[in-house]
């Protein structure tokens, strides 16, 4: 008989601190001034491949905005622009997904946000020039800072895994971390991913985490 267990692991909540910022200390760093209010420019477009971290870095700053919001909103949206003019942080994650009116949506609130002194941050998996968007598009996103953001070597992923575990209570053998480096997908998302699995399995099965139960873990991805 299968064992129900309840979900006692506690929720990932992406954050500036759990970032692991590698090539990006420029960047961290940058992003924390903006919410502190302490650096003039607050409108910022983040740029680079998938699972490089964008997302991660949009909702941590949206979320922190949003605990020290003043009566006005922080959020974070996936491809669509609020109307809301009340808007403390606004973040737009992929750009390059916005259809004509989206665009015309984003266009007028980065001339909002400047009007405002509120914060804005946009990414997108291409720099502002490349992007496929309406060219005064384009060009507002210039108009702040812009960052690429680059990814995590194979020791920092080593490090954002054992980062991940240690905050689910995991305690994680390093052999297992390397095995999970070494042949699962290379983008960070998905080997937390693989984590959290390998995570609710131990909790399943009431057992410590090794290579053979992630083996179990990852042999559904494998391909036939």
């Amino acid at each position: 008989m299968t064992q129900l267990l309840l979900n006692i692991s506690p929720e990932h909540i992406p954050t500036l601190d759990n970032f692991v910022a590698g090539r990006n200390v420029e960047l961290l760093s940058a992003l924390r001034h903006a919410l502190a209010e302490t650096a003039n420019e607050r409108c910022f477009y983040l740029w680079g491949e998938a699972g490089c971290g964008k997302s991660h870095l949009l909702r941590a700053v949206a979320g922190q905005a949003r605990a020290r919001a003043r009566g006005r909103q922080a959020i974070c949206l996936c491809g669509a622009v609020p109307e809301d003019e009340r808007m403390e942080m606004v973040a737009v994650d992929d750009v390059e997904t916005l259809d004509e009116a989206g665009q015309a949506a984003l266009f007028d609130l980065c001339n909002r946000v400047r009007e405002s002194g509120g914060m804005l941050l946009v990414s997108g998996t291409v720099a502002p020039a490349h992007l496929k968007l309406r060219d005064d598009v384009r060009t507002r996103l210039g108009w702040g800072l812009v960052y690429q953001v680059h990814a995590l070597s194979d020791a920092e992923k080593m490090q954002a895994l054992e980062r991940h575990a240690q905050a689910r209570g995991l305690a994680m053998p390093h052999e297992v971390t390397q095995y999970l480096l070494r042949h699962g997908r290379r983008d960070l998302p998905a080997l937390l991913g693989v984590l959290d699995a390998l995570d609710a399995r131990c909790l399943r099965l009431k057992r410590a985490p090794s290579v053979p139960l992630l083996k179990e873990v990852m042999q559904p991805q494998e391909p036939a």
